[in-house]
């Protein structure tokens, strides 16, 4: 049997998806058409791949789709949801995780190597600085769920000291491993860098607070390539401004370019990227899409089936 997709994104989407996503099925022994919307009745479709921003946003009239697949990592824009009855799963990808790990791996060797007293340097001082090994080095990760477990598992590699969180209690080689409430302060305790990968939930806004700040090893320095909300932008800058902190570079923020005025801009402390800490090729995720396809008409489990309750 034919299976009927509908392709639901922004037309820049289509674009890029036009042609390897029909490829990634067909290389998966998929017997498929990939439909726009409006080119396909709602009670036809058998799969919905979809961007959270894209046309679709009442999935009720789609009564025969098995899954709805997101093109998206994240899936706060859409969990709650409430016509979105089918089974969920968020964007897993492997040009997703391996873009992340080297974003996250260059920016932590940037702060631990002290890159940037070297490229700012206006007075041209001869600044002998021996920085430790990584071995004497605390790295956090806050988030240990496929990308920050990867980005994790690629810090262990350089010999650094890493610990990670979670909601739940997770074991990955080589990292020292909290969860829960009461794991949280102790993971930040004397970190000297801490690496924000968990999802945008109400339980995780403002994770990064004060409090948390005030945990880590004074000099410490946050990087931020999850979701802008993990942060308190108030208590960021009283720490950076303090001394508590020596650094934040921050990639996602709570809007979206980030404001011009935003304290951010112009503080000494922070760096500014703009959400490019790593992104989906359309390649790679046709693949991830077409596998989760074949998946679901074998009756396997999806990859990165969402939990509407945990929120991610």
């Amino acid at each position: 049997m034919t299976l009927n997709i509908l392709f639901s994104a922004r037309p820049t989407f289509w674009k890029q998806y036009e042609a390897p996503l029909p490829r990634a099925l067909a290389e998966a022994g998929i017997d498929a058409q990939v439909f726009q919307p409006g080119d396909v009745a709602a009670e036809d479709v058998d799969y919905i791949v979809f961007a959270p921003n894209g046309p679709v946003e009442d999935f009720a009239p789609f009564t025969r789709a098995k899954a709805a697949l997101s093109l998206w990592a994240g899936v706060e824009q859409i969990v709650g949801n409430d016509t979105l009855a089918m089974p969920l799963a968020r964007m897993v990808d492997t040009s997703l995780t391996e873009g992340m790990v080297e974003w996250v791996t260059g920016q932590v060797l940037r702060h631990h190597l002290g890159i940037d007293r070297h490229i700012v340097n206006p007075e041209h001082e001869w600044k002998f600085v021996i920085p430790p090994l990584a071995r004497d080095r605390v790295v956090t990760v806050l988030g240990t769920g496929a990308l920050g477990t990867a980005c994790a598992e690629a810090l262990v590699a350089l010999n650094f000291r890493v610990r990670g969180w979670s909601r739940s209690e997770k074991q990955i080689a080589g990292v020292e491993s909290f969860s829960g409430d009461a794991g949280l302060m102790a993971a930040l305790e004397g970190a000297e860098i801490v690496v924000l990968l968990l999802p945008d939930t109400p339980a995780t806004e403002n994770v990064m607070g004060a409090r948390a700040f005030a945990a880590m090893a004074e000099g410490g320095c946050v990087i931020n390539p999850g979701r802008g909300p993990l942060i308190d932008d108030a208590a960021l800058v009283a720490a950076l401004d303090s001394g508590q902190l020596a650094h934040a570079t921050l990639d996602v923020f709570r809007e979206e370019p980030l404001p011009e005025g935003h304290p951010f801009w112009a503080h000494p402390k922070v760096t500014v990227t703009a959400h490019t800490a790593s992104e989906t090729r359309p390649w790679s995720a046709s693949q991830s899409v077409a596998e989760n396809i074949r998946r679901a008409e074998a009756g396997e489990p999806l990859i990165g089936l969402v939990d509407r309750g945990a929120g991610y």
